[in-house]
């Protein structure tokens, strides 16, 4: 991966994403930091470029994908937690929500975007995921977590990230578990004392990996590996 590169950033304009995207421009890239409302994007040294992208619409896609020219590197960083209930009382509207932002929004990103990212010398996705994705983990009984959608749809997710790799074996296609965070993403991640800034740097480093690094894996923010 080189200075020259270009990155594209969902969901940039606060929390993990957005310190995403800063650390990109920081490492001399140029960078697309994408949101629906893109002017809540927060200025940032670099080339970085706000651009309006809401990963459940197909014309937002659409014109997200006509005003780039080239890219080498794709975080799917936006997500969304809907309900945070057991499965017994999570409405499917809340699983619909989750899954449309979570699971099939970075579906509909990924594949609009492939034809740039096959041009590239060096492509990389990098995929926002979550430790509570972890099946594993989800065995431990009195594992405390978020809802059954989210824990859910990032499980999802990391099945989806192992089929793209399979599918594109010249990509570096990876998964993160950023840990808890001080996000919006609900009460218990407002609060929490994570920097979003140190979760943001494991995502770089998939996104920077060398042509030979891994593929088809499943990373904690400090470069372990984290078990399906």
């Amino acid at each position: 991966m080189t200075n020259s590169s270009t990155a594209l950033v969902t969901g940039a304009n606060k929390g993990i994403g957005l310190h995403i995207a800063r650390q990109l421009a920081e490492a001399g890239l140029t960078v697309y930091a994408t949101a629906r409302r893109p002017a809540e994007v927060p200025d940032l040294a670099g080339d970085v470029r706000t651009l309006a992208l809401d990963v459940t619409d197909a014309s937002s896609i659409g014109k997200a994908v006509a005003a780039v020219d080239e890219l080498d590197i794709l975080v799917n960083n936006a997500g969304i937690l809907a309900g945070e209930g057991d499965p017994t009382t999570t409405g499917l509207d809340e699983f619909r929500r989750t899954y449309e932002t979570n699971v099939f929004g970075v579906v509909a990103v990924t594949n609009a975007f492939l034809p740039l990212l096959r041009r590239s010398a060096h492509p990389r996705i990098v995929n926002i995921s979550s430790g509570t994705g972890s099946l594993a983990g989800s065995g431990e009984l009195g594992r405390p977590g978020t809802g059954a959608s989210y824990r859910s749809s990032k499980a999802a997710l990391n099945a989806i990230t192992i089929f793209y790799a399979q599918a594109l074996p010249e990509f570096r296609v990876n998964a993160l578990a950023p840990g808890l965070r001080r996000t919006d993403l609900n009460e218990r991640a407002r609060t929490a004392e994570g920097d979003p800034a140190e979760a943001a740097a494991g995502a770089v480093r998939l996104a920077l990996f060398a042509d030979d690094g891994p593929t088809a894996g499943f990373f904690s923010w400090d470069g372990t590996t984290v078990p399906w």
